[in-house]
């Protein structure tokens, strides 16, 4: 019988942590799962995520004690802070890890102007404890998520990997920038295989409550007004989380190529969505005008995202194929069931 690979899964509450660790259980490995279930935003969502994966509300209130899940005999679920130096190194200690997928992050671009402190803290602090515990247990290989917004307002589309990330214009999108950073050296000094996602706008059934499609779809519902920004002159590079996952996965069962140890790559859909063509989109899934407000470009957002795949489809496979209407309309199904609202 074949041994099952162990990984873990940071961020395993989230939204592409929920999807990808659910795939990966479904292709029979063995997940250890970590979440700190901050409040973000709705925590409830969280809640909801895990137990579909059969993680119970009740089991997940006791801080550092591992959780088994209901519904798959290969998952383990940990309440616990990727920055406690004191308890994260435990886990590592009690589970032979193999691969290391690091989905978590404090998220969001506007909320890092004004809380800087909890993005150092989880995204910096953390990240790098998740890598010195690689080095300490020899963890070879880690998939981690990066972001589009390391771009910052570039004008040269579509962006491309190896255009200067220099100018990040938000605390998150810096962030990322030096777990790429840390990475890099994490693989020059002690040999860790590390793979950085670029992620670009995902949407999907589960999605953050944080983010535009969510927004959009409770002010249609409620009839209220969605707030566009920029006047609608903007462009996002909107990625279905199935395409987002099988991505993920791809670089998780394959190495990088030429046994190099460290790369970075875009992670799309490759094809920009104006925002005014994005409302219209979930309008038509709704069967429901959205009253629009039209408002300047806020702070730390940027114009427009664009992502160059070519080296990820080289590389490792990677070919998006959910159209967008089809994407939303999925979408908007789940929103319906899940809000009661059908």
């Amino acid at each position: 019988m074949k041994k099952r690979k162990t990984i873990l899964i940071t961020g395993i509450a989230g939204f592409i942590g929920y999807h990808t660790a659910k795939q990966l259980l479904e292709r029979d490995y063995k997940v250890i799962g970590v979440d700190n279930l901050n409040t973000y935003y709705d925590v409830d969502l969280k809640y909801a995520r895990l137990v579909e994966l059969g993680i119970a509300k009740t089991d997940t209130e006791f801080y550092g004690r591992e959780v088994s899940s209901s519904r798959y005999d290969h998952l383990s679920f940990y309440q616990l802070k990727l920055e406690d130096r004191a308890n994260l190194p435990k886990l590592f200690q009690n589970h032979r890890i193999e691969i290391v997928c690091n989905l978590a992050a404090q998220a969001g671009v506007r909320y890092s102007i004004e809380n800087p402190e909890v993005y150092i803290d989880t995204n910096i602090t953390g990240f790098l404890n998740v890598l010195q515990c690689m080095r300490e247990f020899q963890v070879s290989k880690i998939v981690y998520a990066s972001s589009s917004s390391v771009y910052g307002n570039s004008d040269e589309v579509p962006f491309k990997e190896d255009q200067s990330v220099d100018h990040p214009i938000s605390v998150y999108a810096a962030t990322k920038k030096t777990n790429e950073l840390l990475a890099h050296t994490y693989s020059h000094l002690f040999g860790i295989q590390s793979i950085g996602l670029r992620f670009f706008t995902v949407y999907g059934p589960w999605g953050r409550p944080d983010m535009a499609m969510h927004l959009f779809s409770e002010a249609i519902t409620k009839n209220k007004p969605i707030k566009v920004f920029n006047n609608g002159d903007l462009s996002r590079d909107f990625t279905y989380i199935d395409d987002i996952v099988e991505g993920v996965i791809a670089t998780i069962e394959k190495d990088l190529p030429h046994q190099k140890k460290y790369g970075i790559y875009n992670i799309g859909n490759s094809k920009p969505v104006q925002l005014l063509e994005f409302i219209k989109a979930l309008e038509l899934a709704f069967g429901k005008k959205a009253i629009k407000e039209m408002y300047p470009m806020q702070d730390g957002d940027v114009n427009q995202t664009w992502a160059d795949v070519s080296e990820l489809q080289k590389d490792f496979g990677y070919a998006p194929s959910t159209y967008i209407q089809t994407g939303i309309d999925r979408f908007v199904e789940w929103y319906k069931e899940y809000y009661g609202l059908v």
